[in-house]
């Protein structure tokens, strides 16, 4: 990929993640914008949705280091197995022991009632939702099935455990932070898996360009 469009690729997930994050704190956190609204602060209110949209920039910026990860993790683990039909089973086990420890040892210490369960299960609905669903439109964009299994191991696998980093070290409001960090990484993960290829495409077209207008240059300095 070419500087500009990596460049263009970059800022373009980061609008992403902040837009993401800031629309949906307005609904997950709305209890901590009101008091502003109510009382007339609107100077605080503009700080606090700021603040959001930058913490929103910060997983996107996760969420772009998980995935340049995972491009190295794909092709050492496709070396390793030999073949892309048994790494894409070694994936389908990692993505089940991923999910279990999401469960067990992740939502289970700190679902005390009912409520807390079925909020703890209806993220995990989204993030595999989530998952199947950008898999299903990356084999639609490429017409190549054997990438169903990596675009979802990414999508649930990786953006686990970028949510696991994003979470560490936060205790206040944590069950809000929870469903809040995740709705971003999502996002910008999906743009990430469907979209690289057509900027890796955009800077193929500009090389070719590039060298066609140095040999045109090169040919007008000969004669």
């Amino acid at each position: 990929m070419t500087i500009r469009n990596w460049i263009k690729f970059f800022f373009m997930s980061l609008l992403i993640g902040g837009a993401v994050t800031a629309v949906a704190s307005l609904v997950i956190r709305w209890d901590f914008f009101k008091p502003y609204l109510v009382n007339g602060e609107f100077g605080e209110f503009i700080a606090a949705f700021a603040w959001m949209i930058l913490l929103g920039f910060t997983m996107s910026v996760i969420a772009q280091a998980g995935y340049f990860g995972y491009l190295t993790l794909h092709q050492v683990g496709v070396n390793i197995f030999r073949t892309l039909t048994l790494w894409n089973w070694v994936q389908v086990l990692l993505i089940i022991v991923v999910l279990v420890d999401l469960v067990i040892f992740r939502f289970a210490p700190g679902a005390e009632t009912a409520k807390d369960w079925l909020f703890y299960i209806g993220l995990l609905v989204v993030l595999v939702f989530g998952a199947i669903a950008t898999a299903i439109q990356k084999v639609k964009m490429t017409g190549k099935k054997h990438v169903l299994i990596s675009s979802i191991f990414f999508m649930i696998v990786i953006t686990s455990l970028e949510w696991i980093i994003a979470l560490m070290g936060r205790q206040d409001n944590i069950n809000t932070y929870v469903a809040l960090l995740l709705f971003p990484l999502i996002a910008v993960n999906a743009y990430q898996l469907l979209m690289l290829p057509k900027y890796n495409a955009k800077s193929e077209e500009d090389r070719k360009k590039l060298e066609k207008r140095r040999k045109a240059r090169k040919q007008a300095a000969q004669n």
